[in-house]
């Protein structure tokens, strides 16, 4: 009965030292995980201000260039605008990749924080009736 007892408590033992570890690394990874995801949104908000000035200048020059009023051929700088338009839209659809990717990471490790808490909290008077 006593090695059974022993048995049990080296568990818990191993049990709690794995619920501390665990602690202990989340809350040394989720800050970090929480300002790359800030970081991200400030920079997935700079890509789309820039893709709206863009498509905003694409526009205007589209319209000079069809009213034939400029001695200047603007036709190869049109296309270099569209082209780092589609590069800004490239870089937004990462963007929002890796900040999906940082919401699940968070999601997770708040699961297994939840999950190791219940696992290592005592169970409450009320519930050993």
């Amino acid at each position: 009965m006593q090695v059974a007892m022993a048995g049990e408590a080296e568990k818990l033992d191993i049990m709690m030292e794995r619920g501390v570890m665990t602690r202990g690394l989340v809350e040394l990874i989720k800050p970090a995980v929480d300002e790359i995801d800030g970081s991200v949104v400030c920079v997935r908000q700079s890509q789309l201000d820039l893709r709206h000035k863009i498509d905003s200048l694409y526009e205007d020059l589209k319209k000079i260039v069809e009213s034939d009023t400029v001695p200047i051929d603007l036709e190869p700088y049109v296309k270099k605008l569209n082209n780092s338009r589609r590069r800004v839209m490239l870089v937004s659809s990462i963007l929002q990749n890796v900040q999906g990717r940082l919401n699940k990471l968070q999601q997770n490790i708040s699961k297994e924080t939840a999950k190791r808490k219940s696992m290592l909290d005592p169970v409450s008077p009320a519930h050993q009736k």
